[in-house]
């Protein structure tokens, strides 16, 4: 049985596709103004697993992520500027809409290096916001025929008091009163949570660069009407899952359903999933908080992405994962540990039925990876080696930690590295400990290791 936590619903349950062994799910994408910090990644990695963990169960999925390239606001609140704006200056380029389509493409690239480098399997359909605007806008209309809009100088607005249960997907959450402490009134705003459907280029939007005509004047989409028109387009409504992170909960999701449900009068997904916070310190990862930190910056430290994703499975993704410089060179350990070991198995046989299926299981109680984890170093420590190398290599079709450029694969020990292996030995038989030090140090300089074992010295390569 496959279960998942439901925030909608508050509690852990079977998942039942709209139809049988095909699944539609939606993934809420980047905005692409810098580049993602690994907080945002984590919840990637999630969704990644999520789907890789659907296809175990003999699923074929639909994957739509949404690419965010206008009228995402500094603030969720629909105060402030569109942050594609805000990075048009900081960039120093023109503010026109060729460069804003330049900047939007730059950082989509390195969102798809950033994903592919994390072996994040690519979605099916990534819609850019700034190519479906006749679809919001004939959301818009809906909402506006059926009474649960209104339009004042600024903008349209939804209006939440036509909803009786607004903000169900957040209850519960002390987030939500936070959230909605946050958001500005204006004398022509019916109530304080009502949300931007369309924005209109006048007063600190007037200069906006990406504009489009509308019933209600020249403008641009709220950010949270994208999701709600592509994902219908996409996917139908309803569809069956939709992610994203914790963050998206009392705002951004909350306002999807809103508007979904008040157009098309059904549920917009059956079941919300979202990974919690990865935290840096006392602060969550994030931009505003000054904690930003880039999969970049971990490569120029020396940690390779796949020993992110290797941190990230070690806590349940609706767990708080603290981020520390330490606990990332731990898990590089003890993935380059894993590889190495891998190394020297022979060619893969046949999986050990008994891990497998206790993985499955692991996996399929809401994805708990960290004890799906502990089942990969209990194949690796415990069963027989000729077992292992098939089993470890179907754990990770899951995991997907790239245990395959490495399972059954010695390095090549030039003769060289060989002849110095040998002459350490002659000064350890010699007892000149000095000597036998030094070729040590020549053979670690070269990229080797040498490891002493009771049967005599294994040469193993430094994982590269």
């Amino acid at each position: 049985m496959f279960k998942l936590y439901n925030t909608l619903t508050h509690k852990k349950q079977e998942f039942k596709p709209i139809k049988s062994k095909k699944v539609g799910l939606y993934t809420c994408g980047p905005t692409v103004y810098d580049f993602a910090h690994i907080g945002n990644l984590r919840t990637y990695i999630f969704e990644d697993i999520l789907k890789r963990t659907l296809k175990m169960n003999g699923y074929a999925i639909k994957h739509v992520m949404n690419i965010t390239d206008v009228g995402h606001l500094v603030s969720d609140a629909d105060t402030g500027e569109d942050k594609m704006m805000k990075a048009l200056r900081r960039e120093g380029l023109k503010p026109d809409a060729q460069s804003m389509k330049e900047l939007a493409n730059k950082y989509f690239l390195a969102f798809k290096k950033d994903t592919g480098d994390l072996n994040i399997i690519p979605p099916d359909e990534r819609p850019k916001a700034t190519e479906h605007i006749k679809e919001q806008v004939e959301l818009i209309k809906m909402l506006m025929v059926k009474g649960c809009a209104y339009e004042t100088a600024d903008a349209v607005y939804f209006d939440t008091a036509r909803l009786k249960d607004y903000g169900k997907l957040a209850h519960g959450r002390a987030e939500v009163e936070e959230a909605l402490a946050r958001v500005e009134s204006s004398k022509e705003k019916r109530n304080a949570p009502d949300f931007a459907l369309w924005i209109k280029a006048v007063g600190r939007h007037e200069k906006h660069v990406m504009q489009w005509p509308s019933p209600w004047g020249r403008g641009f989409p709220g950010w949270h009407t994208e999701c709600s028109a592509m994902s219908r387009k996409y996917l139908g409504q309803p569809f069956d899952i939709h992610c994203g992170g914790v963050d998206h909960i009392p705002v951004h999701h909350t306002n999807e359903i809103a508007q979904s449900e008040a157009a098309y009068g059904a549920p917009m997904a059956n079941y919300w999933l979202h990974a919690e916070f990865l935290t840096f310190g006392r602060n969550k990862m994030a931009k505003s908080a000054g904690t930003f930190i880039s999969l970049a910056d971990m490569e120029k430290k020396g940690f390779k992405p796949l020993a992110y994703r290797y941190l990230c499975l070690t806590a349940h993704y609706r767990s708080k994962l603290n981020f520390t410089w330490e606990s990332l060179a731990a898990a590089q350990n003890a993935l380059e540990s894993l590889y190495e070991v891998a190394r020297y198995w022979p060619k893969p046989e046949a999986v050990e039925p008994s891990r497998l299926e206790n993985f499955k299981e692991a996996l399929n109680d809401d994805l708990d990876t960290p004890r799906a984890l502990a089942e990969l170093w209990f194949v690796v420590k415990s069963i027989d080696e000729s077992f292992r190398a098939a089993t470890v290599l179907e754990f990770d079709k899951i995991l997907g930690l790239g245990f395959k450029d490495y399972i059954a694969r010695p390095p090549k020990i030039p003769a060289k590295i060989k002849k110095l292996a040998r002459q350490r030995e002659v000064a350890r038989a010699a007892k000149e400990w000095q000597a036998a030090d030094k070729l040590r140090r020549q053979v670690e300089e070269a990229g080797f290791l040498v490891e002493d074992t009771p049967k005599g010295p294994k040469i193993k390569s430094k994982i590269s």
